[in-house]
């Protein structure tokens, strides 16, 4: 059966990420618009599956690798013929792309990009960069649209993929959920965080990876710590785990530090804490830190590619510091710790980032009316 009017999202949710939270989020939007939607899914993992709409249809197809799913792709845009397709994440927009060749249908084919792929290549040798900008420069000019979180997403990929810049629309990440408040206000059964603390909690959330660089979150700390005694908490799950509790304990901070994993609701902690810190080496929009601002919560982040910048109206509305530099890092915290911002300048700063504000720029991408 035929469904002219209905949106399809393709996109494979591997863990808890912040694509996956963002896709929820972005689900929700297009529900509270009216819109029919399926969600195919090309893996099937983490805990944000749990928020999907119970009105969006959800399809299955749990394949190893996503070359596998192509002929089920172009199966369902034969049968099903939707209006538009939203795609999330590299491989799923190479899938996409070229189902729809084969299935030869008129569906609107839109591209959501989030990373800043250059970024993420430094210092990775030729051969790798080759063979990440190479399908770009490819596939991606098959696009009807491609939407970037950033501005400087979008400069980046036109440069890759040899594409005209107005080939691609920047929309911010639908990051705060219209709940955000009501999720903020539940309790963090955290002895840290109760009202009674007297000491302030520093809060990181993201991945244990390479990429969020706790590291120097970590070595950042141990130095404001000698100046004022605090907390740090960093929720997230990951491959750097063990190195991460090895190195605060060489530091001997390991009883002012807490990596409690991943937490379903963070808007909680962030509420609670007394500063947030972005510590990564590169960025796409740093959804965490958009949400910790939201809540009025003080901020500093590094000034990674590419999106801290735009957030922060270039250190304006929030402490930008370079990346790495835990001198600087620390100097930052001591600082915005003695003298927090406005939490209403910071809650500002953000609205475009709010669910139904992004869901009805992506709706009219899409070629929906709103």
């Amino acid at each position: 059966m035929t469904a002219p009017d209905r949106l399809a999202v393709l996109v494979a949710f591997t863990g808890d990420g912040g694509v996956e939270n963002m896709i929820t989020n972005l689900l929700h939007g297009f529900v509270a618009a009216g819109v029919e939607v399926d969600l195919i899914l090309l893996k099937a993992r983490g805990g944000h599956l749990e928020r999907i709409p119970p009105e969006v249809h959800v399809v299955r197809l749990d394949v190893s690798t996503s070359l596998f799913a192509l002929p089920a792709v172009v199966r369902y845009l034969r049968l099903t013929r939707p209006k538009a397709m939203l795609v999330a994440k590299d491989r799923a927009s190479r899938i996409a792309l070229i189902a729809r060749r084969i299935a030869r249908v008129d569906t609107r084919l839109v591209l959501r990009m989030g990373m800043h792929l250059s970024g993420s290549l430094a210092g990775k040798s030729a051969l790798r960069r080759w063979s990440r900008y190479l399908p770009v420069r490819w596939f991606y000019p098959w696009a009807d649209r491609i939407v970037t979180v950033s501005e400087a997403v979008a400069d980046d990929l036109s440069t890759i993929g040899r594409m005209p810049r107005d080939r691609f629309t920047v929309i911010r990440n639908p990051s705060i959920p219209d709940d955000l408040d009501t999720r903020a206000a539940a309790p963090v059964d955290h002895p840290w965080l109760q009202a009674d603390s007297t000491k302030p909690v520093i809060l990181g959330v993201g991945r244990l990876a390479e990429q969020k660089d706790f590291t120097t979150l970590i070595q950042a700390f141990a130095m404001v710590r000698q100046q004022r005694a605090s907390r740090l908490i960093i929720l997230g799950e990951g491959p750097q785990r063990q190195a991460l509790q090895g190195l605060c304990a060489r530091l001997g901070i390991s009883d002012a530090v807490h990596l409690p994993g991943f937490q379903a609701n963070p808007y909680a902690w962030m509420a609670r804490a007394s500063l947030y810190v972005l510590s990564s080496r590169y960025e796409g929009s740093p959804n965490a830190l958009v949400e910790a601002m939201a809540l009025g919560t003080p901020a500093i982040a590094t000034d990674c590619p590419s999106g801290p910048g735009e957030i922060t109206d270039r250190g304006r509305i929030a402490p930008l510091v370079p990346v790495g530099d835990p001198d600087a890092l620390a100097a930052a915290m001591l600082r915005t710790l003695e003298a927090p911002p406005d939490g209403s300048v910071l809650r500002k700063a953000v609205a475009d980032y709010r669910v139904p504000v992004s869901a009805g720029h992506y709706l009219e991408t899409l070629g929906y009316q709103v």
